[in-house]
């Protein structure tokens, strides 16, 4: 095992079994699978706050688009200038570009955790015990393609898990496009109130996206690659331990719950505010 995580994953042995023990006279079987997800939800609830900083990043890039967009064409060939128009820009919003991804970039470390506790047979030099437990039969430690193959009982539960990571992955893309929908319009009167416009296109212009002429091969290919993206997940999953992929399941579940709440939050003080504004009429 690595010295760096030596501790860290003596700690989650203890954490995690500690629950399994605490939770198999209720769940029997099932008490080790309860405890990863237990133990998940815990450290989604201490990054909450980081969560939370994140989610208004995406609104606040949401509703900065339009300025963003118009930076980017005037200062073209400007990157230095371009950066440190982006970042004051940023602030100016209380964030950063990139806030939205700390959550994601603080939970690699318990994810490897999780990876190093399930493939490692002894811990502080003793049997690790976690191996001993499955779901539905399935050892917590295995992996995809080791057994008996992906045509297996092994492999069903694998896939199902696959289905249901995949699943959650388009539910987030969805959520994401509705959240960026409603702060278009505020976005494009925010961008006019900064002085910051665009010259009107040319329908002719072949560089105009919604010019049926116009050369898609790059935009599309960006947007095909930022949708694969999104799905990096079930491929982590393939690649990790049964108990990986449970931690996997659970906070991307997490997040999604966790970023329709905001939302719901969001939408709500959105049309509170607009039900103060006097009719101008």
């Amino acid at each position: 095992m690595f010295s760096l995580f030596g501790v860290p994953v003596d700690a989650a042995y203890h954490l995690v079994s500690g629950f399994t023990g605490i939770l198999t006279p209720v769940l029997g079987g099932a008490a080790a699978v309860a405890a990863i997800i237990a133990v998940t939800m815990a450290v989604r609830i201490v990054l909450m706050p980081l969560s939370l900083r994140a989610f208004r990043a995406q609104v606040a890039a949401a509703r900065l688009a339009p300025q963003l967009l118009a930076l980017r064409q005037r200062h073209a060939r400007q990157p230095e200038r371009l950066q440190s128009e982006m970042s004051a820009l940023y602030r100016q919003e209380g964030t950063s570009m990139f806030a939205s991804i700390k959550p994601l970039l603080f939970q690699w470390p318990f994810l490897s955790v999780m990876y190093l506790l399930f493939r490692s047979p002894l811990i502080a030099g003793k049997p690790n015990t976690l191996l001993a437990h499955d779901l539905l039969g399935v050892p917590l430690g295995s992996h995809w393609l080791s057994g008996a193959g992906p045509a297996s009982l092994q492999g069903g539960v694998f896939l199902g898990l696959f289905a249901l990571l995949a699943g959650l992955c388009w539910l987030s893309g969805r959520l994401g496009r509705l959240m960026a929908a409603p702060a278009a319009p505020a976005a494009s009167a925010a961008g006019l109130s900064d002085g910051i416009r665009t010259a009107p296109k040319d329908p002719k212009d072949p560089k105009d996206p919604k010019n049926p002429k116009a050369p898609t091969g790059v935009a599309g290919g960006t947007g095909v690659l930022v949708k694969a993206l999104a799905y990096l997940t079930v491929v982590i999953a393939a690649l990790t331990p049964l108990a990986a992929g449970i931690y996997l399941l659970t906070s991307m579940g997490w997040s999604l719950v966790e970023r329709r709440f905001f939302f719901g939050r969001a939408a709500g003080s959105r049309r509170d505010q607009g039900a103060q504004q006097p009719d101008r009429r």
